[in-house]
């Protein structure tokens, strides 16, 4: 039996997650979360869909041992190579971060024409282009993969010289195709945002698929009465497979909290 009480579980490869619990925070204050960050495996990108899809259903199976009621794949990776898989195997809402995004672009684009950034995975899968032509089958998408991104946020090297020159290298073909909007298709990317902005310019729109996919989130918990609706300041839990030091430094600077971070190797 699910109680209102349970919380929401989240997943990613690393921090780029976080995003997506900072969100949910706003807009449902009094809802428990429990994040499981792959740091030890990550970046996910690169590696063989199966492979991600495996590493996410360990994942998975460890936070349904920790009374959630409803999953978060906050991974776009992770989303693209699997969502269906993970949706078959539990009885749970568990939702991912690509549909959302996709219509919060439709939603923002003028011209037509939007970009999309990510990890190779989600670039080479084309989960993103589908989504958006199944919404608009007249829309114009230009995607371009950008890993360096994650390991500049992981690595807490956002503000640096080189992170400015990675960022001019990936985006400007992006900007010479003339698009208005940009989504932010991998959840580290809005730790970037600053810089993403600076280097797309004002007059391009960036899509943050956390804050659509939070919307999401308190959509089916009110859908399926699920709500903690209760005032309270409720207590989140974070665990990774790597080093935690990294990971709470990140997590502090982002959240704005005192992150204690554990430590699972979900492997023995």
């Amino acid at each position: 039996m699910i109680f209102n009480i349970n919380s929401i579980g989240l997943l990613d490869s690393g921090v780029g997650g976080l995003t997506v619990v900072k969100e949910i925070n706003k807009i449902l204050p009094n809802e428990r979360m429990i994040y499981f960050g792959d740091t030890a495996k990550m970046p996910y990108g690169p590696r063989e869909p199966k492979q991600v899809r495996g590493f996410a259903m360990d994942i998975i199976n460890f936070l349904n041992t920790q009374d959630v009621k409803m999953m978060v794949v906050a991974c776009n990776t992770a989303t693209a190579v699997g969502l269906d898989y993970y949706q078959q195997k539990f009885d749970i809402p568990i939702i991912g971060v690509i549909a959302p995004g996709a219509q919060a672009a439709i939603k923002a684009t003028v011209n037509r024409k939007i970009g999309v950034i990510g990890t190779e995975g989600t670039i080479n899968s084309g989960s993103y282009e589908q989504a958006l032509k199944d919404i608009d089958p007249d829309v114009e998408v230009f995607s371009k993969a950008c890993p360096l991104f994650v390991l500049l946020v992981e690595n807490n090297l956002m503000d640096t010289k080189e992170a400015k020159e990675v960022a001019q290298s990936y985006l400007q073909p992006l900007k010479n195709q003339g698009v208005d909007t940009l989504i932010l298709g991998c959840t580290h990317y809005p730790i970037m945002e600053e810089l993403i902005q600076e280097v797309m310019g004002p007059d391009v729109k960036l899509v943050n698929s956390a804050k659509a996919t939070a919307q999401l989130t308190k959509d089916i918990l009110t859908q399926n009465k699920l709500l903690y609706d209760e005032r309270r300041r409720p207590v989140h839990r974070y665990f990774v497979s790597g080093a935690t030091a990294g990971f709470e430094r990140i997590a502090d600077n982002w959240l704005g909290d005192n992150t204690k971070a554990f430590r699972v190797d979900l492997e023995n």
